[in-house]
């Protein structure tokens, strides 16, 4: 009985500590929602200033130019490169699998190179059969996510960088999409944005959107380089928009699973407690029955006597 209770006891500690745990990994997890989902707030409006310059850049090219838009249209045989989000660490639910099988299913009729942001997405394509021409290390905080950004566009562009002519991106040969998870009120939901090759509707969207202001600008000495370094820096707030919300649904993911593992410990605990004073309680009416036994003993002894 004693060593029951001892036991029992020492589950009872070891599920508080991990209690205590679960509880400090969803404060971290809700705080870094926050985190990320501010971020995606603050650059809404950079990228809105974005693309106010590349519709500007694309009617000035329009304007000079018999074609309908500056950029030609993508070779033939251009091969589809593609960058998966997801996580470095566990305790994520299906957040990687979610990801990889929408990767999987779009790029299932296609020639493509394909990395991975995170080690466990990286296993997962292997898994599923695709072999990722590389891995990067999922940031860990928002400030490393501009890091992320750059070894991306590096490593994606490299078989581009002897196009010097065309700028550091050999854009319109350069076929790139991205797949990663979006939070949403359930959680998230897996979504994919293609980059490269501008998409045309998209463009002709940008060239009839209205200027914010009465004065109009002007484009002077427009040039490739002009439109190229808008188009880098439309590259670079879709990739660090779609890592800060990857990096917010793993957390909501996250978040989810601790609250989960929050409610089964709190009902292991419960079931501790109960079986923990129920044998502390037949202890107890043990010990009472002995005590009457042998008071009712004596009292025999001393009734013969």
């Amino acid at each position: 009985m004693a060593t029951t209770l001892i036991a029992l006891r020492r589950k009872m500690d070891s599920a508080g500590d991990l209690k205590s745990v679960v509880s400090t990994m969803k404060a971290s997890a809700a705080s870094a929602i926050g985190q990320y989902e501010r971020s995606v707030s603050a650059l809404a409006d950079y990228a809105q200033t974005v693309e106010l310059g590349l519709g500007v850049c694309l009617r000035s090219a329009e304007q000079r130019s018999a074609q309908s838009l500056a950029l030609p249209p993508p070779r033939v045989n251009t091969r589809m490169r593609a960058v998966v989000f997801g996580s470095d660490q566990g305790l994520v639910g299906r957040f990687n699998e979610v990801a990889v099988e929408h990767a999987v299913a779009a790029l299932a009729q296609t020639e493509s190179r394909v990395w991975a942001v995170g080690e466990r997405t990286h296993a997962r394509l292997i898994d599923a059969g695709i072999e990722p021409e590389g891995c990067f290390p999922v940031p860990g905080s928002v400030e490393l996510i501009t890091r992320l950004v750059g070894d991306i566009l590096q490593e994606v562009q490299a078989p581009n960088a002897a196009a010097e002519d065309e700028g550091p991106i050999a854009i319109h040969d350069t076929a790139l999409t991205l797949f990663y998870n979006r939070p949403n009120a359930a959680g998230y939901t897996p979504v994919s944005q293609r980059l490269l090759p501008l998409d045309t509707h998209w463009q002709r969207g940008l060239v009839n959107q209205p200027w914010p202001t009465a004065q109009i600008p002007e484009v002077l000495d427009m040039s490739s380089l002009t439109l190229r370094a808008f188009i880098r820096e439309h590259l670079f707030v879709s990739l660090f928009r779609a890592s800060a919300e990857s990096l917010a649904s793993e957390n909501a993911s996250r978040l989810a699973a601790m609250q989960r593992a929050d409610r089964n410990i709190g009902e292991l605990l419960q079931d501790l407690h109960a079986r923990f004073h129920q044998l502390r309680q037949a202890g107890i009416d043990e010990e009472l029955f002995d005590v009457i036994s042998g008071f009712d003993a004596l009292q025999d002894t001393h009734t013969t006597r």
